[in-house]
């Protein structure tokens, strides 16, 4: 018995506390999926924001006043960069789970010798990953055609980051919930995209209802929004204190709620 614990070492973890080897193997097979459909995944993003800013500049730009003391297409700009990372940092996470189950191919992490922590994180980092080089096509893009320039990038990153990494986690829960395409396109089309859209991206919350208002200052969108424009104009929409606290204890919570349900095996099939 002896000589056998001695050949097999029983009970130790040759890998050590954490498997980084495995960690960064999965994080670099979750960026290759969108780096191999790159047209799709990076360029598509960018040509629906520029769509979007030609559209409203032919319509309003002109007659629009200024907003916050800028033009209405520079106030617009930061809106649609940010908006356009959100909902790509989500369809990373949610398709990569959903797809994997679908496919069966989901047993390969299962087996793999990475724990529940490990897989939460580099997915939803990947997501992250997705969506930041998004926003510095798009942004070095715009810059060539928009009068705007980031006046703080510590701002711009910071927003960039924890908003990416709660919507990648909220992408993670939603694609371990779903089982077919049109569960995530539920999640995506009655939840994130209004969240998106009623957060300030085409104006200022000043403009609505008390109500409407107060809704909007808790809604995590509104907050990553304001800090990345925060970042370019150097002017908010609302307390960027608040949301500079909002956005980490969001984005752990969601992480927290995706690393529990991934743990328990929830509607994991093996």
């Amino acid at each position: 018995m002896v000589e056998i614990q001695k050949k097999y070492k029983l009970k130790v973890n040759k890998f050590g506390f954490i498997n980084s080897t495995g960690f960064i193997s999965l994080y670099a097979r979750e960026c290759s999926r969108f780096f191999v459909v790159w047209a799709q995944t990076l360029l598509s993003p960018l040509v629906s924001s520029l769509l979007f800013l030609s559209v409203l500049s032919l319509a309003l730009g002109n007659e629009r006043g200024d907003v916050l003391g800028h033009t209405f297409i520079v106030f617009l700009a930061p809106g649609l960069i940010i908006q356009s990372m959100m909902l790509q940092s989500f369809s990373h996470s949610s398709s990569s789970l959903m797809i994997s189950k679908m496919q069966g191919n989901i047993i390969d992490i299962l087996y793999a010798p990475l724990s529940s922590l490990e897989v939460s994180i580099s997915i939803v980092l990947a997501a992250v990953t997705r969506s930041i080089i998004i926003g510095i096509v798009s942004t070095l893009v715009f810059f060539l055609i928009v009068d705007i320039k980031i006046t703080n990038l510590f701002y711009t990153f910071y927003s960039a980051f924890f908003g990416s990494f709660f919507i990648g986690s909220l992408g993670f829960v939603t694609g371990l919930w779903a089982t077919k395409f049109d569960h995530t396109a539920t999640i995506t089309n009655f939840i994130i995209t209004p969240l998106a859209f009623l957060s300030g991206v085409f104006y200022t919350i000043d403009r609505l209802p008390s109500i409407f208002q107060t809704i909007s200052y808790y809604n995590p969108f509104f907050h990553i929004i304001n800090i990345f424009r925060f970042g370019f104009l150097g002017v908010s929409d609302g307390e960027i204190l608040f949301g500079m606290i909002y956005l980490p204890l969001l984005s752990f919570i969601a992480w927290l709620v995706a690393y529990s349900l991934y743990k328990n095996g929830y509607k994991i099939k093996t």
